[in-house]
């Protein structure tokens, strides 16, 4: 009887882990738009990089504590489908952007005039904030029960976080491509085919999730208190009474603000064609989206490495470990002069391919192409000024500096060190999520909803080193706030996680 029972109850699991990993991905698909759309408002108004990104992370702000209550109310499936929903409207909103109020002044700061189609993309971009947090909140506590909590629940947590690295890293590097190089024209319609790519997976989410069953801990819970005619007495306390989930609260605050501001503030570093920026001066929005997308993949490859050896190693063990070598990693990085450099390998970054993607797009025939590439220095433009002309104004790249499309771009060997970052960052989400919520039992939805709201963190530490930090000493010395983050992860690590309060009552 037993093993007849237990057989559809693991094929439920399997589908409600599959389903729980999908999700798992869309998060990070809409979350890792913002920083690089950042580059398309940030080269018109400086000040407005990270504002995107800023009004994602503020939702968790407002939602996450609600969004705890709504799994105890509706359940997970139902607040999943709300979500799905609400970030198909935000997508929307956005791509409302790039086609409405550009030419609609609201106000001037500092002598420059704002048009409403800025207001417009941060509304959209809110609206999605609102939806990833809702994911969130049902995905990371739904894998920790299916994997059984401890180092399992890490582990299927890590598992469906491999996922969310890839969509991560596949869209910057989307975002920079559909870029190429920012120029006044640069706008909102340029990365319009990811909105709708987005817009469908969220349509085509929302009915596969219809169709799918997923446990519903918080509801059976009520469920059966009300068959046995339970009145449950208001408990004196709450999530808030554990020392260790205080603490691994302002951990994740800390953590989501390293994860964001490692990529997004070295996206604008690379992207910067001048002296305060990485000096590249052809195709830096490219290759800078190239670069990033190397962070997310290895976020990718830690994730996949932590739900190897998870059911081994402890949670606490390997964030100790990865905590400690993100701060040396970045320290290298802060210390590592500009001027040492390295080239970009061809699989990251191919410049004759990309050459003759920005010539096509110039108008230039197949034949003037092979001619430019066999000698860009000798290539007489004066025979095509209707190319050389949408060159310089279409990609903003001057005929002289043409031939340095050509060649290998040299990065500065600092970028290398923080992308490295990504293995250490890429344990860390599910590791403090596992920790924060051990031993909690009944307490875990609303953990779990006050964690999301702490996820602002990714909102507010990166706004505050680029907008505050990088002007004020520059991209790299900015990355010391970085570390003060990646100190404070350690010291949660090392003692802050313990449980010390297991004298509270944690089951009915």
């Amino acid at each position: 009887m037993t093993q007849k029972s237990s057989a559809p109850q693991q094929k439920s699991n399997v589908v409600a882990i599959i389903t729980m990993f999908f999700m798992f991905a869309m998060i990070s698909f809409v979350t890792n738009m913002a920083a690089p759309f950042g580059n398309i408002w940030g080269f018109k108004y400086e000040w407005s990089g990270m504002l995107g990104n800023m009004m994602n992370f503020a939702a968790y702000l407002f939602m996450g504590i609600p969004a705890g209550k709504m799994l105890m109310t509706v359940g997970y499936k139902k607040t999943a489908l709300i979500a799905l929903a609400v970030g198909f409207i935000g997508l929307a909103v956005q791509y409302v952007s790039s086609i409405f109020g550009a030419d609609i002044t609201v106000l001037n700061y500092g002598g420059q005039a704002v048009t409403l189609n800025l207001f417009i993309y941060l509304l959209g971009a809110f609206i999605c904030g609102f939806c990833v947090c809702m994911l969130n909140t049902v995905v990371n506590p739904m894998l920790n029960i299916l994997g059984g909590g401890g180092n399992k629940g890490n582990q299927l947590i890590q598992s469906g976080a491999t996922l969310n690295s890839l969509t991560g890293s596949l869209t910057p590097m989307l975002v920079g491509a559909l870029i190429g190089t920012l120029t006044p024209q640069t706008s909102m319609s340029s990365v319009a085919p990811l909105l709708f790519a987005g817009m469908a997976i969220f349509a085509l989410s929302y009915i596969i999730i219809t169709f799918v069953s997923i446990p519903e801990p918080a509801l059976e819970r009520a469920k059966a208190e009300k068959a046995a005619g339970v009145v449950k007495a208001k408990s004196k306390h709450s999530a808030w009474s554990f020392r260790h989930f205080v603490l691994g609260a302002i951990a994740i605050f800390f953590y989501v603000g390293v994860e964001i501001s490692i990529p997004g503030e070295l996206n604008f570093y690379l992207s910067n064609a001048t002296e305060k920026g990485a000096g590249i001066l052809v195709n830096g929005a490219a290759i800078g989206g190239a670069i990033v997308m190397v962070y997310w993949l290895l976020m990718l490859v830690g994730r996949a490495l932590s739900s190897s050896i998870s059911a081994k190693i402890s949670t606490r063990a390997q964030m100790i470990s990865v905590s400690s070598l993100g701060c040396v990693l970045v320290l290298i990085a802060i210390f590592t002069p500009k001027t040492v450099s390295f080239s970009v390998p061809e699989f990251i970054y191919n410049p004759t391919e990309k050459t003759e993607a920005i010539l096509t797009d110039a108008g230039l025939s197949a034949e003037a192409i092979e001619a430019f590439k066999a000698d860009a220095a000798a290539f007489d433009w004066t025979q095509y000024p209707e190319a050389a002309d949408k060159l310089e104004n279409g990609s903003n790249i001057k005929v002289e500096m043409a031939p340095k499309m050509l060649e290998t771009p040299q990065v500065p060997l600092s970028a290398l060190f923080l992308v490295l970052c990504g293995l250490c960052t890429s344990l860390m989400w599910g590791g403090i999520f596992n920790l924060c919520v051990e031993g909690l039992g009944k307490y875990t939805e609303q953990a779990s909803g006050i964690f999301m709201a702490l996820v602002v963190g990714g909102g507010v530490m990166p706004l505050i080193q680029d907008l505050v930090l990088a002007p004020a000493v520059g991209y790299m010395q900015s990355y010391w706030l970085v570390v003060a983050m990646l100190a404070y992860i350690l010291y949660y690590s090392l003692i802050g996680c313990k449980n010390v309060n297991k004298d509270i009552p944690v089951e009915d």
